[in-house]
């Protein structure tokens, strides 16, 4: 239970100490001065918080939560403003990962998994748009996580901007795409997209992607689990990127 914190106080401790969680689980009806004081600053904060049913928190501990507890980081996070010029200076192309909507943890974990493996050098995804890295994604992962530099950033819309204005090609995983994976071009600097399952990709990162690629289908179900999927993107750009000649 080391990535969460339980009650009120020990939270907002937390948070006045500058340490943010990724996201907090509120009992329905709480009320109290102290707990609008958390509260506030939640909010101010732009913390993800979710309202849930007492029985919820008492599977996640048999403590004395007070109705409130914060699931927190267990990995340091990065920016691509640091990891950009790093991979650079190792005289590397960038492959970076860009997750939309990936908000299951096994899923984000075997993502992670493929990326270390293939080189990737960082995973991108949103402050409120994606599955939190806890113990089950590292689990998942096999220690990849711990392993990648995983950068969450707060707009995806505006990561994938400066991406763009910095030369790297997001290209769009999506099979509203007439041209391959095996058509587009990943040899150059490249960040790959991948949108849920269900939903796919928001709609306006699609838009503001350099070009879109599908994976060939053959059989009639109606698409690949995001991992394997991502997966098969990745290694495509490290046979392109010549790794098996």
């Amino acid at each position: 239970m080391e990535n969460y914190i339980f009650g009120i106080r020990p939270l907002m401790e937390a948070l006045r100490e500058g340490k943010k969680p990724e996201r907090v689980f509120i009992q329905k009806g709480l009320t109290g001065g102290t707990f609008q004081e958390l509260f506030k600053l939640i909010r101010d904060e732009g913390i993800n918080y979710q309202m849930v049913p007492q029985e919820k928190l008492n599977r996640i501990t048999r403590k004395n939560h007070q109705g409130v507890i914060a699931q927190v980081a267990v990995i340091e996070y990065h920016t691509l403003e640091q990891v950009l010029p790093s991979i650079y200076d190792q005289g590397e192309t960038p492959l970076l990962v860009i997750l939309d909507r990936i908000t299951d943890v096994r899923n984000l974990g075997a993502i992670a998994r493929s990326a270390e493996v293939a080189g990737a050098h960082a995973i991108v995804i949103g402050e409120k748009s994606s599955a939190p890295v806890n113990a089950d994604a590292i689990k998942t992962s096999a220690g990849a996580l711990a392993r990648i530099p995983v950068c969450k950033e707060k707009d995806l819309l505006e990561s994938i901007t400066f991406l763009s204005q910095s030369g790297i090609k997001v290209v769009a995983c999506t099979e509203k795409s007439g041209t391959t994976i095996y058509d587009a071009d990943l040899t150059g600097p490249v960040a790959i997209l991948m949108g849920s399952e269900d939903k796919g990709i928001t709609p306006l990162l699609l838009k503001m992607a350099s070009e879109k690629a599908a994976i060939p289908q053959k059989g009639k179900t109606g698409s690949l689990n995001v991992s394997v999927a991502t997966g098969i993107v990745l290694f495509e750009a490290l046979r392109q990127r010549g790794f098996y000649s």
